[in-house]
């Protein structure tokens, strides 16, 4: 009898969980946060050095990085939405190349992420397979980032001689 007690309360908790578990789920889709998905409109892009470097930027970090993200069907399950719309946020702050010459343009930041491998981060490339870039797609969009934005190196030289 006492086997039976527990099951049955075992089987009761588990309901109640559960139970919970959907309401709140339910609960967080009224939160607003992570559910517009409204783009700005693009004011302007950077002078890109290829169609290909443009086509390697949007595939592997336009979601981020730009106006125009393409959400997928889950960005509109919070609290997954939330986590979306935070790395957009995030992303369009550090390095946005549909609203370029607006502000510091950190182009050549960009080439040193992907050189270092820390863009496209990994969870993005997980839920996004068609931002993996193939080793020769990776040096190809390196060599295209360089030829756009220069890099670091580049730009603090050109600055030196022009303090000269």
């Amino acid at each position: 009898m006492h086997k039976k007690h527990v099951s049955w309360v075992k089987s009761v908790m588990l309901t109640l969980a559960i139970s919970e578990a959907v309401l709140l789920l339910v609960a967080f889709q009224f939160i607003p946060y992570g559910r517009g998905h409204n783009d700005p409109p693009v004011k302007a892009e950077p002078k890109w050095d290829s169609p290909k470097t443009r086509e390697l930027f949007f595939r592997a970090c336009g979601d981020c990085h730009s106006n125009n993200a393409a959400w997928p069907w889950y960005g509109y399950i919070a609290p997954i939405s939330w986590f979306l719309q935070h790395n957009i946020d995030k992303g369009r702050a550090a390095f946005n190349a549909s609203e370029w010459g607006r502000g510091e343009s950190k182009g050549d930041d960009a080439v040193e992420t992907v050189q270092k491998g820390s863009m496209p981060p990994l969870v993005y490339t997980i839920m996004r397979p068609s931002a993996r870039l193939s080793a020769s797609e990776k040096q190809a969009f390196i060599q295209g980032l360089l030829a756009t934005f220069g890099s670091k190196h580049e730009s603090e030289q050109k600055g030196e001689q022009g303090d000269d």
